[in-house]
């Protein structure tokens, strides 16, 4: 009877070799499959949190409060202030960009004047880590603002035209600003730039 012949050990460290190559390549294409299916997942969650952020933000402006009591809406190129209206009263909201991170911050709700230039005050000293303070958006490197006023957008810090005491509008004795009929956000988050116009429409009294 012939004796059956068996693998060389040269054979078998060529076959151990080839599969060896073979499952990393497949180890290569599976982690590459997980690593896009994350950075999908990862941008669809940013998306979806970057489109609720712009919800809040724009219902923050379509409530614009105007009173003689605090400015209506400031932005000094750090924090946008404003006095929106609420259910029971009215309160101050402070968007802000410090060290990358935007950020939302509210006072209670108030129903004098008193308490609204207690509130107005406060969102000038703030330091971050107030409990109504939410950090909202990493990674944003820079946000600029435009107020639409005379038919043109122009840079939120600079002076509007000025409302006389008495005239439509204007709070009772009082001399300031003419409010923006529209506000335009430019984000730029991840190397990528967000633009928002917003419209604010007439403000009830």
């Amino acid at each position: 009877m012939r004796r059956s012949r068996g693998f060389t050990l040269v054979e078998v460290l060529v076959a151990l070799l080839i599969m060896a190559i073979l499952a990393a390549m497949g180890w290569q294409g599976i982690d590459g499959m997980v690593r896009a299916r994350e950075a999908s997942q990862g941008a669809a969650e940013r998306t979806l949190r970057l489109t609720t952020l712009i919800a809040q933000w724009e219902q923050d402006l379509s409530a614009l409060y105007d009173s003689a009591a605090a400015p209506a809406i400031t932005f000094d190129g750090a924090t946008l202030r404003l006095v929106r209206r609420g259910a029971d009263g009215a309160q101050v909201v402070a968007w802000s960009l410090r060290e990358g991170i935007w950020r939302r911050w509210h006072s209670p709700v108030v129903a004098t004047s008193v308490e609204l230039q207690q509130a107005w005050l406060a969102s000038q000293q703030l330091i971050g880590d107030e409990p109504t303070q939410v950090r909202l958006l990493d990674q944003v490197s820079d946000w600029q603002l435009y107020f639409y006023r005379g038919n043109a957008w122009s840079n939120a810090q600079s002076s509007g035209d000025v409302v006389p005491p008495g005239a439509a509008g204007a709070a009772s004795g009082v001399a300031r600003s003419a409010l923006p009929s529209g506000v335009r956000l430019v984000l730029s988050v991840s190397q990528r730039r967000l633009t928002r116009d917003v419209s604010l429409g007439p403000q009830q009294p």
